[in-house]
């Protein structure tokens, strides 16, 4: 038995079953792209820990603010004593994602936290309690999170869940907008974004819309343009708090520090964690100030908002990602992984879209070059192939039928095209095992 396999069945031993299993792989240290598993073999990354690690496994500069910060002090909790990292972090972000004439930020450790303590706020705000999600929407596992998440897969016998939360069909073009054209189909789901104040909930009980700009676990889909510029309108209109879940797509995974930073708006309240802190479990809210400051005193945190440790490792992230550039590096990476797959997709019909923005790119399996058929079987046998190559991939979608690709944005175009190959071997060779 190998190390990996020896560390992979202790896990299975202790580790409860609900802990997901998305890749078999294992680690002994990792670099850059590259994760070398417990038995010394060198595996290219394009999972990135989930979106976490978009300026790389171990930056030296981000290392080096960690051991720095911990040998000057762990932990106060900052709702007992106020320390410098929290605040220079505040103001940074507030900088990098204004949220109009003045922006008020909170730090908290993870992206369901934030997207809980965002919902505290808009309610608070509005004074309302309703609340609208989207159809394939991920938002996290915590209560309301989980309530907001449309994927019933996520949440067993969890129940009962947050009352007043709302669905809309999330504007998925390749999916469901058949022989219409873009366009055309945007105009009419805007329709029916209106006609919801008719029959689902009166929009004078609705404190927040919240929406990924790019769903995440659900399948890698970009909203378009029109489409989140008229729910910002229609979130003008009756005074409702539009919250742009920003947690998997932002810092530089899409070319911006927000994905939302593409679509000529600007949300009241944005959430983020992931790759703000390259690993350490750190998470933000972000908003206009006269919003944030609509919650009341000890009504939103914790305990651990802010972690000193995890807010220089935040600091030393961003200030890294300036000095190399990672938002065009993004572009970059995206430009070459785009045009790779959108020839792959005329070998494979299979593929039935490619799609995403910047280097934050899903690639959804179909049969019959049908949208509404969803080919999970072969998504998954070419992610436990890529594995045994070498290469690191997850999947996404409520059908686990998309491939998607989050490869650190410092990878090498070497390292980068090699994952590449493989992904391209693999997918030819699984659908030609299928004809």
């Amino acid at each position: 038995m190998t190390k990996s396999q020896d560390l992979l069945e202790r896990r299975k031993n202790i580790v409860a079953n609900g802990v997901g299993v998305f890749n078999t792989a294992t680690v002994s240290s990792a670099i850059g792209a590259i994760i070398t598993d417990e038995d010394g073999r060198e595996l290219i990354d394009f999972a990135g820990g989930i979106g976490v690690v978009n300026a790389g496994h171990c930056p030296e500069p981000v290392v080096a603010a960690i051991r720095e910060q911990a040998g000057k002090y762990l932990h106060t909790s900052f709702n007992v004593v106020t320390y410098e990292p929290y605040i220079q972090l505040c103001e940074e972000l507030a900088e990098i994602l204004p949220h109009g004439e003045h922006t008020k930020v909170m730090l908290i450790s993870t992206g369901a936290e934030a997207v809980e303590n965002a919902i505290k706020i808009a309610r608070q705000a509005t004074k309302r309690p309703a609340v609208i999600s989207f159809s394939d929407a991920y938002h996290g596992r915590t209560m309301m999170a989980m309530t907001l998440t449309s994927k019933l897969t996520y949440k067993p016998n969890c129940g009962p869940f947050a009352p007043e939360v709302y669905r809309l069909q999330f504007p998925n073009v390749y999916r469901y907008k058949g022989k219409q054209d873009e366009a055309t189909y945007v105009e009419d789901q805007l329709r029916l974004l209106e006609e919801s104040i008719l029959n689902l909930v009166d929009p004078k009980s609705v404190a927040a819309i919240i929406m990924e700009p790019i769903q995440g676990e659900g399948g890698f889909n970009p909203v378009p343009k029109k489409y989140l510029q008229g729910l910002r309108d229609f979130c003008d209109t009756h005074g409702i708090m539009l919250i742009l879940d920003e947690v998997q797509s932002g810092f530089c995974r899409t070319g911006h520090w927000a994905s939302w930073q593409h679509y000529g708006i600007t949300p009241d309240i944005s959430t983020y964690a992931k790759s703000m802190g390259s690993g350490l479990p750190i998470a933000a809210v972000v908003g206009k100030a006269e919003i944030m400051d609509a919650a009341a005193p000890g009504s939103i945190g914790g305990t651990y908002i802010g972690s000193p440790v995890c807010c220089a490792a935040s600091l030393a992230t961003i200030k890294y990602m300036k000095e190399i550039n990672l938002n065009e590096k993004a572009k970059i990476v995206g430009k070459t992984i785009m045009d790779r797959l959108h020839k792959l997709k005329t070998e494979c019909p299979e593929i039935g879209d490619v799609r995403g923005v910047g280097a934050m790119i899903g690639f959804e399996f179909v049969k019959n070059g049908d949208p509404r058929q969803p080919d999970a079987a072969l998504c998954h046998t070419i992610v436990a192939n890529c594995a045994e190559r070498g290469l690191i991939i997850i999947s996404a979608g409520t059908y686990k039928n998309v491939i998607r690709i989050l490869s650190p944005l410092v990878i090498t175009i070497e390292q980068l095209n090699k994952g590449l190959d493989i992904l391209e071997e693999e997918i030819k060779k699984a659908t030609k095992n299928k004809i």
